[in-house]
């Protein structure tokens, strides 16, 4: 796994190292690797694959990227289980990591990356994601960065009753935000998205106004609050539409605008950072998310020390399941080698049987299965042997020795 998140990169860093063509992404992955998923959230951009570390760093290398951190093996396991828990989540204990998990899995599978070891990965994560949950409360009074956004635009402004808000964006993080202000007593909240029908949609639900994304520039001069987080590949506040609607929004006596709160939850930016210089424009970005998580995350270390816990528990659990998935892997190989010879021993009986019947060509390809079967009993339970303890090159060792009659003895030497 490797890539880049919260904890090592900045937003400017994040959204560098983030891929806006993901079918693209995975169809060149796809040539490489045996399976592959690609994980982009607010806080992250992390490429999961079956294969090597070395091919990975190559990899992401040719795609333009040069600077991410790399996990291997048993780190790779820990790491998506602490990240499907909320350990690892910029808001502790959020959680929206179990769906864009599940999501990341979803695009994977339609795109043909996913092998069967990459959803055992994602699934077990997932399991033990909602587990943590149940058992612990470490989920409990958490902030999503939905929510987050809503709490600091309060902190600035102290209240947010009588305010008017904009939320741009209709998508899971707009949910969040408007359930979020649902809960205070607003004077108006407005809900713009590209595609009107959702802003619709989504403003019913909270008793909010829908509003036409060509009237954006008018509804952030009538806002006290503007709360941005689209799926936009690019900025859709630009510096001139601020500017534009700080214009209209002056004192009539000193020529100083209203102050505007914008918090950009979006990944990447729907602002333009230049937009930050306009007077009377105040931009906040996740970054500045931060310090909301930490006056909650005190209250969360115990429940998140008891989620890790469970998560060393159920570390080993998973270590097993995949190294039986590694063996099933390997095994399929043998299988296939055996059934060629099977298919070509029988079909050679049967030529030298000239004019046998149907029943006599069942009872013969009957009795070659159940000789391949019973043959390879003892080496399958060998090879998962080897798989369950960790031992995957033992048990591909002893394939070859079957299969092309190679020499343990030499390969353990060399």
């Amino acid at each position: 796994m490797a890539g880049l998140n919260h904890h090592t990169a900045g937003l400017g860093d994040l959204e560098t190292f983030r891929f806006s063509d993901e079918e693209g992404f995975l169809a060149a992955a796809r040539e490489r690797f045996k399976g592959a998923l690609l994980l982009q959230t607010c806080n992250r951009t992390e490429v999961l694959v079956h294969g090597d570390a070395r091919a990975l760093t190559d990899f992401l290398h040719d795609q333009g990227r040069d600077s991410f951190e790399v996990l291997e093996d048993v780190a790779v396991l820990r790491h998506l289980l602490e990240l499907a828990a909320g350990v690892d989540s910029m808001i502790i204990g959020e959680d929206q990591i179990l769906g864009q998990l599940k999501g990341a899995l979803a695009l994977a599978q339609e795109h043909g990356t996913s092998d069967p070891v990459i959803d055992l990965c994602i699934k077990k994560a997932v399991h033990v994601g909602v587990e943590v949950r149940k058992r612990t409360e470490i989920n409990r009074g958490a902030v999503s960065i939905g929510s987050a956004a809503v709490a600091l635009a309060e902190d600035l402004l102290g209240t947010l009753d009588g305010r008017h808000i904009l939320v741009i964006g209709s998508g899971e993080m707009g949910m969040l935000v408007t359930k979020a202000l649902a809960a205070r007593d607003l004077t108006a909240i407005y809900v713009a998205n590209r595609t009107y029908e959702r802003a619709l949609v989504l403003a019913e639900k909270i008793g909010g106004k829908a509003v036409n994304f060509s009237e954006l520039t008018r509804y952030i001069t009538l806002s006290d609050v503007v709360i941005t987080c689209t799926s936009a590949p690019h900025p859709l506040i630009t510096r001139e539409i601020l500017a534009r609607a700080m214009r209209d929004r002056c004192w009539p006596i000193d020529g100083h605008p209203r102050p505007l709160v914008i918090v950009d939850i979006a990944q990447p930016r729907d602002v333009e950072e230049a937009a930050a210089g306009i007077d009377g424009v105040n931009l906040y970005t996740i970054d500045d998310l931060r310090d909301v998580n930490e006056h909650t995350i005190e209250a969360r270390r115990t429940e998140a020390a008891r989620a890790e816990t469970f998560i060393e528990e159920e570390l080993d659990r998973f270590l097993s399941q995949i190294n039986c998935a590694s063996a099933d892997e390997v095994l399929r190989g043998l299988y296939t080698w055996a059934e060629a010879v099977r298919v070509r021993e029988r079909d050679r009986a049967l030529g030298r049987l000239h004019g046998c019947g149907p029943e006599t060509e069942g009872v013969i390809d009957d009795l070659t299965r159940v000789l391949t079967k019973k043959l390879l009993i003892d080496a399958t339970f060998s090879i998962r042997s080897c798989a369950k303890q960790g031992q995957i090159e033992d048990a591909e060792w002893l394939v070859r020795a079957i299969t092309r009659g190679d020499r343990l003895c030499s390969q353990r030497d060399d």
